[in-house]
């Protein structure tokens, strides 16, 4: 089961009055049970060969940017996965401490199969990447720290 069938799954679960999923796709089984307060708790999906326990997780909101690091934040402007370079196994766009002018490409984001460039919107230093490579990201994420 892939990863935007699970994040449909949880969000159908968190918007529905229903407190319990279990969905079961040929030798994958996922089962999402919504917890009081803290949130959606979900079992990792098993197959056949998988040991019979599963691990449950919790899924929390996207966290902040780093308290400790302030400056310039370039949010995401859309849902998608997140890139830090054109293709894999070439050089990223940025790295912390690159000097970057506004209208420089920062990252890619995807989105329904189309590749969207995000441009810096500010002249300054690289201070950190918050989002690693092949990352899902929601809009309004932090992205990049610019000085």
């Amino acid at each position: 089961m892939d990863l935007r069938k699970l994040k449909k799954l949880i969000d159908l679960v968190q918007e529905s009055g229903i407190s319990e999923l279990e969905v079961t796709e040929g030798e994958e089984k996922v089962k999402i049970v919504k917890s009081g307060g803290s949130g959606i708790t979900y079992a990792v999906p098993e197959t056949a060969s998988a040991p019979p326990t599963a691990t449950p997780l919790v899924h929390a909101p996207a966290a902040a940017a780093p308290a400790e690091i302030s400056g310039h934040v370039v949010k995401s402007p859309m849902v998608g996965t997140f890139y830090r370079s054109s293709s894999p196994g070439t050089k990223p766009f940025v790295e912390v401490g690159d000097t970057v002018k506004s209208g420089d490409t920062i990252c890619i984001i995807e989105a329904m199969k189309l590749l969207n460039e995000i441009e810096c919107d500010k002249d300054g230093v690289i201070k950190a990447v918050l989002v690693e490579n092949g990352q899902p990201v929601e809009y309004g994420e932090p992205l990049v720290i610019i000085d």
